[in-house]
């Protein structure tokens, strides 16, 4: 979770980053606090979701409601059957964009204590609800049901910060109500069949419905948002199959299938249009905090999904490109994106820097994978220009500080510069441009000077510094970020030298694997004996499903697979234990025989990140690398078979259907694949 301000997720993307720091909380709510939402059911198909309870009524408290293009509009909706609320039973997802709750209702034809009515709630992230009325009572009953709607048509910002917004009064609209507000919107909600009465200064819709024993009778709710804004065409979870495409994980361990699916669904769920550029699509960071510009994560998601197919990766690219600031100056070349908090040992960093640095990466990834060339013959001047934003901000000594009054000299920084460095020469090189073996002279000083300036060295074996400050002065504090030290992405079909050598990265490995980071259900964010540590700390103690992910993959490729396999095993079984929709973060207490992981209360979930985190971790164990262009594709599973058997399919290498095979022994076997692909080394 990154403290900025919840937005809405239509707006144009990555255009106008907003600002750090919540939106000024109201009276009730201390400063930074957000509704917790770790127990809600959240269904998702952007630009719309609701927050629903686990007993399914909507009540207006918290955040629970439905929302489109960043309205609420729908914060009460309160059934109550006989003069009485339902006995909610169960509440469960039932897909990424719609929720179920089971209830049961006693009526005086029920002599015992069992109910004789069944409820049923279907609730839609677009806003339609189906309520279902069965009865098991041997005879016909007159079942007065009675629903209550409200709405503040609040910004989702007011919300979430605690704003006092004061229900609308509702007029009779059609069959159903109508909210206005000052500003021109308004939501509307029809219903089926029409109400017998209709309360609207209370907002009380009120039927009398006649049941048969054995059969049943629905109202369907439909609610609605007009506004003066333009809100593109929703893409939907059960659409953008063409850029999340189906696939399957089949094996040993019945998990991984689970983990990819959810993870499949709530990718869609997450996909927006760049509204002036509908076909083009690109995912929100996560719901509900997150649903507005979030360039790096947009990428670093496309990035994970590679093996699926370029086409999100394509799409991604060139909403980010048209973004890119032109013209002179300093700023010329970078991607604009919002501050992000830190933690509590070093400054906002923006995560512009980190867009503008993984843009060149995702482009040379991606047509690893098989991007056409003439997409990436268009996006490659955008790619040189993040190249030249990156020389020219650099020192002299070839390290790179972050732009603004601060002039901080991160790790992760120079981690995301060497890769960019590294594969933006590949990608020239490639393409027939200048410049490849600059590049590549600039990594090697690169790596030169940060193995002499960031690794600190103590009688335990030394450890990397997080940050160093302008005056060379090392920040020593010990974080699951060091992971990106690892990421070096894919070069030539195999794995390029990282910023550590070989003692030192020995070094890493081991520290990733000790009990301060390693949970036993990831990684946590600060090491668990360092200054400041909390397990709930977003960016100081929790378990950042991203970073883990990363490390896996760090980790598996410079061969540590002990450590890979510990953080790749605790990373699935925390899936299992939030129903295998991963959070962003949850708390980084250690694992103990009778624990299971604590969420976070204010975590997005679903998470584009951490939805994707299933597509890499899985495509890790197989160890697939490819090059399309040389129409070659490499297998290096991790040894020992971490999952056991384990067989991938509906994966995409050079446009074409893949299929890889991972045996017990942890042999790698190519089913299905591109005519004329051979197998690499």
């Amino acid at each position: 979770m990154d403290r900025s301000v919840p937005s809405r997720p239509h707006g144009p993307p990555f255009r106008q980053p907003s600002a750090t720091g919540l939106a000024r909380p109201g009276p009730g709510r201390p400063p930074g606090e957000l509704p917790p939402v770790h127990d809600a059911l959240v269904c998702v198909a952007l630009p719309s979701f609701t927050v629903s309870a686990p007993h399914g009524q909507l009540t207006g408290q918290g955040l629970e409601g439905v929302y489109q293009s960043g309205r609420r509009v729908l914060s009460r909706c309160h059934l109550r059957v006989a003069g009485r609320d339902p006995v909610v039973v169960q509440g469960r997802m039932l897909s990424a964009d719609r929720a179920r709750f089971a209830a049961v209702v006693r009526t005086a034809a029920d002599l015992g204590p069992d109910p004789g009515v069944v409820v049923e709630r279907s609730r839609d992230a677009d806003g339609t609800e189906r309520i279902t009325f069965r009865s098991a009572v041997g005879r016909p009953l007159r079942l007065p049901v009675e629903i209550a709607l409200g709405t503040d048509l609040a910004e989702l910002g007011a919300v979430a910060s605690g704003r006092p917004c004061p229900e609308l009064r509702p007029t009779v609209h059609g069959s159903g109500l109508r909210w206005s507000a000052s500003d021109g919107a308004c939501a509307t909600v029809s219903v089926e069949p029409p109400p017998k009465d209709t309360l609207a200064s209370s907002g009380l819709l009120c039927w009398e419905l006649e049941l048969q024993p054995g059969r049943a009778r629905t109202i369907t709710i439909d609610v609605r948002l007009r506004s003066t804004r333009t809100a593109p065409r929703p893409v939907g979870a059960r659409t953008g199959g063409h850029s999340v495409p189906e696939a399957r994980a089949e094996g040993d361990d019945p998990r991984a299938e689970k983990l990819l699916q959810a993870g499949l669904g709530d990718l869609r769920a997450l996909l927006v249009r760049d509204p002036d550029h509908p076909a083009d699509l690109h995912l929100a960071a996560g719901v509900p905090w997150r649903c507005g510009p979030a360039p790096a994560e947009a990428l670093w998601a496309a990035r994970m999904v590679l093996p699926l197919g370029t086409q999100l990766a394509a799409t991604t690219l060139r909403t980010l490109a048209r973004a890119q600031l032109t013209g002179p100056g300093p700023g010329a070349g970078r991607i604009p994106g919002p501050l992000r908090d830190t933690g509590p040992h070093l400054p906002p960093s923006c995560t512009g820097t980190e867009a503008t640095l993984a843009f060149p990466v995702v482009l040379a990834e991606a047509r690893r994978w098989g991007l056409p060339e003439q997409d990436v013959a268009q996006l490659l001047p955008a790619a040189e220009r993040c190249l030249q934003w990156l020389r020219a901000t650099a020192d002299e000594s070839g390290l790179l500080c972050e732009p603004g009054p601060v002039r901080l000299q991160r790790a992760e920084t120079q981690a995301h510069a060497h890769r960019a460095a590294l594969l933006g020469a590949d990608l020239l090189e490639a393409c027939g441009r200048p410049g490849a073996d600059d590049w590549r002279d600039w990594a090697h000083h690169l790596r030169h000077r940060f193995r002499e300036e960031f690794w600190l060295d103590d009688r335990t074996g030394g450890r990397p510094a997080a940050a160093r400050t302008p005056e060379g002065r090392p920040l020593p504090h010990l974080g699951g970020g060091a992971a990106h030290l690892l990421d070096t992405g894919l070069l030539g079909g195999g794995f390029a030298e990282g910023l550590l050598d070989k003692v030192q990265t020995e070094q890493l490995a081991r520290l990733l694997g000790s009990p301060a980071l390693d949970t036993g259900w990831g990684l946590r964010g600060l090491g668990a004996k360092e200054p400041a540590y909390n397990p709930f700390g977003h960016r100081s103690g929790a378990v950042r499903v991203h970073e883990t992910a990363v490390a896996v993959s760090g980790l598996a490729a410079a061969g540590y697979d002990k450590e890979a396999t510990s953080l790749l095993r605790g990373l699935l079984d925390a899936a299992e234990s939030f129903a295998y929709r991963l959070p962003e973060m949850y708390a980084g207490d250690q694992r103990t025989s009778d624990s299971v992981p604590v969420p976070h209360p204010a975590a997005c979930r679903p998470a584009a990140i951490a939805s994707a985190a299933g597509i890499q971790i899985l495509t890790t164990v197989a160890g697939i690398r490819p090059d399309a262009p040389a129409g070659t594709v490499a297998l290096h599973p991790m040894p020992g078979a971490p999952l056991g058997a384990l067989r991938l399919s509906g994966l995409c290498v050079a446009g074409a259907p893949f299929a890889v095979r991972v045996s017990r022994l942890g042999l790698g076997m190519v089913e299905e694949a591109a005519a004329g692909l051979q197998l690499g080394v």
